[in-house]
């Protein structure tokens, strides 16, 4: 059976469909048969970020209204041919979703891969909730900043009460923090939230750290998921994330302010 995996946030702007997509490519480099879902009808990027969007011909909704097939809305990277990208709408509302034929794709699908990653709109409102209710895991994203971490607590709240899990009275999703963004050096300055203070108030499982990189820009402005750019500090943390995932022991990187070298504390830089 499928591992169905929501990317979720409070906040809009941390990083959602840059985790999604980082986080689906990376599951199927390591050999799984994946499809990464873009739950954001009325916008969808997560198409562009894959570098597909020349290539949608049908979407999410149109399988769930009958209009075409799962088999013809799934579209295959071509980069890796165990990926697989089922683009959202951007002519329907955010109600052409409902739970009823969310779970159909979701059980179609769990038939044929083995991890399912759900790319949630931000916030409450129906599209992210859907996404939400039918995960066993949950990648919580935020940046270190106030206002991020406590939509992000809000989150959590839903993701406890308001699961089919919580419904069946089963165990819970199980829930990862990824901190997006993250510069050392600003939180030294008191310009953001440090690793500990954001675990202290979310008391969440670090799943990993991304450090602020313009890396995340030039992969996304491409259509690459970051987590193939191997040289980017970005790119390390992703496939980092991804295997601790699945269960190995990868000690956290990009945490720690470097320390500059005699030559350029001497001569800047």
């Amino acid at each position: 059976m499928a591992r169905i995996i929501v990317v979720t946030s409070g906040k809009g702007g941390v990083g959602k469909t840059t985790t999604s997509a980082a986080f689906a490519m990376g599951l199927a480099m390591k050999g799984y048969r994946t499809a990464v879902i873009d739950f954001d009808v009325g916008l969808r990027n997560l198409d562009l970020v894959m570098g597909c969007e020349r290539r949608v011909v049908y979407d999410f909704v149109n399988v769930l209204n009958g209009e075409a097939t799962l088999h013809q809305a799934l579209i295959r990277d071509k980069r890796r041919d165990n990926l697989f990208i089922l683009p959202a709408s951007q002519t329907r509302d955010k109600e052409s979703l409902t739970k009823e034929g969310v779970e159909r794709v979701l059980n179609e699908l769990a038939e044929t891969h083995e991890y399912i990653v759900c790319d949630s709109p931000a916030g409450i409102e129906k599209g992210a909730t859907l996404a939400m209710y039918f995960a066993d895991d949950a990648l919580v994203v935020t940046n270190p900043e106030v206002s991020s971490v406590r939509d992000s607590d809000r989150m959590l709240g839903i993701l406890a009460s308001k699961s089919r899990r919580a419904e069946l009275g089963v165990e819970p999703i199980k829930e990862y923090l990824l901190l997006t963004r993250y510069s050392p050096e600003r939180v030294r300055l008191g310009e953001m939230l440090s690793v500990e203070d954001v675990q202290e108030i979310l008391s969440m499982h670090l799943l990993g750290v991304i450090p602020e990189s313009k890396s995340v820009l030039g992969a996304s402005n491409a259509g690459t998921p970051v987590i193939l750019d191997e040289k980017s500090d970005a790119g390390q943390a992703y496939g980092d994330i991804v295997r601790r995932y699945l269960g190995e022991q990868v000690p956290h990187r990009f945490v720690e302010e470097n320390k500059k070298g005699l030559l350029k504390r001497l001569f800047g830089g």
